[in-house]
């Protein structure tokens, strides 16, 4: 991966570098830093989430592990031939993505899990610079309308040009489409705006269409 990942101790968002200073003394274990992007470096498939979430990836440090969006979006990626190896929710348990890539908008944890919008402007370039080194995308999939819209930016378009909504797909340049997805939380899920069902189907069709 020729990318920029922010540095461990990235000071950029004060708020959030305060947050995760303050949780380093509450939950020392813990990961408490931006966390990197996990999987193949040349990637056909790359899903962007919205941020860390507080006892999932930034506990373990690797996005979407250790919490319910994790064994979500893990068994859809299993599923549809996107992983191999067992997920167990821990940073060691052997599982390695095929053809994907899975990064945050956001890379640290914001408190109450919601990052403010000068919090997710600040963190795009990172964004912007991985989407244009991954010169092997063929599908992008955005989770949630922050992720989605914060993507949108970071490729250079416009918002009403490409509105987020479940299952919306949009043909964007370079040969890449563009995917959206309800966020796979717990609270999605509780609430039946997303369905096991609803978010599978969403994988299936990229699956289908990736060379």
């Amino acid at each position: 991966m020729t990318f920029t990942e922010p540095h461990k101790e990235c000071d950029k968002c004060p708020r959030l570098r305060a947050f995760l200073l303050d949780l380093r003394r509450s939950y020392p274990n813990y990961f408490n830093a931006p966390v990197p992007s996990f999987g193949v470096p040349n990637p056909k498939l790359l899903i962007i989430g919205l941020a860390p979430g507080m006892h999932g990836a930034n506990q373990t440090g690797r996005p979407f592990t250790g919490d319910w969006a994790g064994d979500l979006l893990y068994s859809a990626l299993a599923t549809h031939g996107f992983s191999e190896g067992q997920y167990d929710a821990r940073m060691d348990d052997g599982l390695i993505l095929k053809d994907a890539l899975i990064t945050n908008a956001v890379r640290c944890l914001p408190p109450q899990n919601k990052p403010n919008a000068s919090e997710v402007n600040t963190c795009r370039p990172f964004l912007t610079d991985q989407i244009a080194s991954l010169k092997s995308l063929q599908a992008i999939l955005t989770l949630g309308k922050i992720s989605h819209d914060s993507t949108v930016r970071a490729l250079g378009l416009r918002l009403k040009d490409y509105p987020f909504g479940h299952h919306k797909t949009y043909a964007i340049h370079n040969g890449i489409t563009l995917y959206s997805s309800y966020h796979c939380s717990r609270y999605n899920t509780n609430t039946k705006r997303l369905t096991e069902a609803m978010f599978f189907e969403v994988f299936k069709d990229i699956r289908d269409n990736l060379s």
